[in-house]
């Protein structure tokens, strides 16, 4: 079989966008599951009439979905970026390190609003603000590092 002159480089090219495309799937599921849940909780609170934390609550669910959507809505492997840039090993090591990390933190984040949500499904409200400021910060966090991540990909040689 004769070689295609380029063929190799737009294979690699497309590996990199179809990681990066898996990779934020993943976020955006865990984050998309971590809103329904959210809401739950929104809906147990406002069943039980705990209303000084239901405007809190209001905001930590649309930052979630505002945090959810910028996952979703960024171009793969941002637009185009990959075409011209050369990943090394190393490089593309801490890349992977990162996108585990930044996966990490949405499964946490996923797991401490679940656990809120038991709580709640046990009556348990005392809790819901300082609940609500911790999972402010997770998302917070999280928005952080999705920001981030696209800073490690540019840092890489082109």
């Amino acid at each position: 079989m004769i070689g295609i002159p380029g063929f190799r480089g737009y294979q690699v090219r497309e590996q990199r966008r179809e990681a990066d495309r898996i990779v934020r799937n993943h976020v955006y599921g865990e984050l998309e599951r971590s809103r329904d849940s959210l809401m739950r909780c929104f809906q147990m609170l406002s069943d039980s009439k705990v209303a000084e934390v239901m405007d809190l609550m209001n905001r930590l669910i649309a930052k979630l979905d505002r945090v959810a959507e910028k996952v979703n809505r960024a171009a793969y492997g941002y637009a185009g970026f990959f075409d011209s840039v050369r990943i090394d090993a190393p490089q593309l090591d801490q890349m992977l390190i990162y996108d585990a990390q930044m996966m990490d933190m949405a499964k946490k984040l996923a797991e401490s609003i679940s656990t809120f949500e038991t709580d709640l499904s046990q009556n348990k409200f005392e809790a819901a603000r300082n609940v609500e400021q911790s999972l402010d910060d997770s998302i917070s966090q999280l928005e952080v590092a999705f920001d981030n991540r696209k800073t490690i990909i540019e840092g890489v040689e082109v």
